[in-house]
C-alpha cells in the first residue's frame, strides 16, 4: 500500500519508457512522505485503443489507491506532485492526471493481515 496504476495510451512509450514513467511516479509519490517508500507500489495499463475527447491523443492518468487517514490537503499534495512531475516529464502529452482513491482499513484486507 499505497497503489498508483497508471492508464497511458500505448504510443507514450515512444516518448518515454514504461520504467521511467514507473520510477516518475514512485518518485513523486516519494516526496508527499506521506509513504515509506518501500510500500509504494506503481503499475502501467497501456492501450491501443481509446478516446480522449472524442480525439486520439496521447494520455496518462494516474490512479492513487491509498489508506484512509490523510487530510483533504495532503491528498491534493498528492495528486499535484504526480501531474507536475508527469507535465515535467512528458511534456508533449496533452492530459495527464490522476485522482485519489482511499481505502478503508474496515474493508481491507492482505496477505499480512491473516
Amino acid at each position: 500500500m499505497p497503489h498508483f496504476l497508471a492508464d497511458c495510451s500505448e504510443s507514450i512509450f515512444k516518448l518515454r519508457s514504461e520504467e521511467e514513467i514507473i520510477e516518475t511516479i514512485h518518485l513523486a509519490a516519494k516526496s508527499t512522505e506521506l509513504f515509506n517508500e518501500n510500500d509504494i507500489k506503481v503499475r502501467v495499463n497501456s492501450y491501443k485503443k481509446y478516446s480522449t475527447g472524442n480525439k486520439v491523443e496521447n494520455f496518462i492518468h494516474v490512479f492513487a489507491h491509498i489508506m484512509e487517514g490523510r487530510n483533504n490537503s495532503q491528498k491534493a499534495d498528492l495528486s499535484r506532485k504526480i501531474v507536475q512531475a508527469l507535465t515535467s516529464f512528458l511534456p508533449a502529452v496533452p492530459n495527464i492526471g490522476t485522482n485519489v482513491i482511499e481505502f478503508e482499513n474496515s474493508n481491507y484486507c492482505n496477505r499480512n493481515k491473516l
